[in-house]
């Protein structure tokens, strides 16, 4: 197993477009690091530039023991598995997994053992004899896997490679993928823009933004602790509620609601500060089935989402909507709400029992020990990570 390590790297294309900017990062041998974030962040150039593909303006690229920052893609040792398949369609699934064996000049009885070993660890095969246009979406992924995989590479690089199938297909290949490295153990960089992805996958997730790296850890730590407002927008699904709201000395105030201050879960802010306030849809619950205790807030529910296993209310808050710029980059230049409508909406993750209905009153109670609190000037988190 090998790792891999970016040593301030750094991609400027001509015109003065810098897409990497001093990227440090360390993928420990055998560890499966996503690359996140909205488009144009500049995930697959650094994952292009690991692969060789892209030339390195600055700072070097080491894989193992080698610093691989000027040697060709070929000379390498990784293997790419892209978003388009990149299948020979004259072909057969046999003849795609082995053509890089081939073109290494291995012996046949060698090339046909190793493509059988691969086929039945993939489930195909049934499918070897197959051309691309005779399979389906995830059979093509997984003949592209294939041809990565009877390499026996040094790290699998990895780019958006589910991102054409259908979403039911794309939950099975996450779920594959995941037991495939854990019987391969290889060093892999998986690139996406689909945060629960990366999130499901990734040992350590590295969240990116403008050539940056914002944060890089576990996922329940990105969740749970995110570095800044851009990090905490972006993983969650529904996104973190964000509100500006003004820091009293026991409490948090906002739209004409005060919320008490967990012991625990204080900002590093004097009293009396302006500074944006999060909450995540499931630090609310419907009072009907939460303990007692909590503090609690009576809205009008807008929108019901009944989704089965949870239930999402969502409800109008009296305060304008956040404008900040880490914002808008968190939702990849959309906007959560209509641009007409100038008021708040808040999302609230609650148990799928709730009586909640459109257009009635619904008390909701909110759990102080879950607030989040950010810069509004620097977007910086204000809490010390748990």
């Amino acid at each position: 197993m090998t790792s891999i390590v970016l040593d301030r790297v750094t991609k400027r294309f001509p015109g003065g477009v810098t897409a990497v900017d001093g990227v440090e990062l360390t993928v420990d041998q055998g560890e499966f690091m996503v690359l996140v974030g909205p488009s144009g962040c500049g995930k697959t150039t650094l994952l292009r530039m690991i692969a060789g593909l892209e030339d390195v303006t600055e700072g070097a690229i080491h894989i193992g023991d080698r610093d691989v920052t000027d040697i060709a893609a070929r000379d390498r040792d990784v293997a790419m598995v892209f978003q388009n398949y990149a299948l020979y369609p004259h072909m057969t699934a046999r003849q795609n997994i082995g053509y890089g064996l081939r073109m290494r000049k291995m012996p046949k009885a060698e090339i046909r053992k190793r493509v059988d070993e691969v086929a039945r660890m993939l489930g195909l095969e049934e499918l070897l004899d197959r051309r691309p246009t005779a399979l389906s979406g995830g059979q093509r992924q997984r003949v592209a896997m294939g041809r990565a995989i009877v390499r026996e590479p040094a790290a699998f690089l990895m780019d958006e490679p589910l991102s054409n199938l259908d979403a039911k297909l794309r939950v099975d290949m996450r779920a594959q993928l995941s037991r495939l490295h854990e019987r391969l153990g290889i060093t892999t960089v998986y690139v996406t823009h689909d945060q629960v992805e990366a999130m499901t996958l990734g040992h350590r997730v590295a969240v990116m933004r403008e050539g940056r790296i914002q944060q890089a850890d576990e996922p329940h730590v990105l969740y749970r602790d995110p570095t800044n407002l851009f990090v905490a927008a972006f993983i969650g699904s529904p996104s973190m509620n964000l509100v500006e709201a003004t820091l009293d000395r026991e409490s948090i105030a906002f739209a004409g609601i005060a919320l008490p201050l967990d012991r625990g879960c204080r900002p590093v802010a004097p009293s009396g500060s302006k500074v944006i306030l999060g909450i995540r849809p499931e630090s609310f619950e419907d009072a009907s089935f939460a303990p007692p205790g909590l503090p609690h807030i009576d809205v009008n529910v807008a929108v019901l989402e009944d989704l089965g296993s949870d239930a999402h209310v969502i409800f109008p808050v009296e305060a304008p909507r956040v404008d900040a710029a880490d914002l808008r980059a968190a939702r990849d230049g959309g906007e959560s709400v209509l641009a007409a409508d100038e008021s708040m909406l808040f999302n609230a993750r609650v148990d799928p029992r709730t009586r909640a209905r459109r257009g009635e009153r619904l008390r909701l109670v909110v759990d102080p020990a879950r607030l989040h609190f950010f810069d509004p000037r620097t977007g910086e988190s204000l809490l010390t990570p748990h």
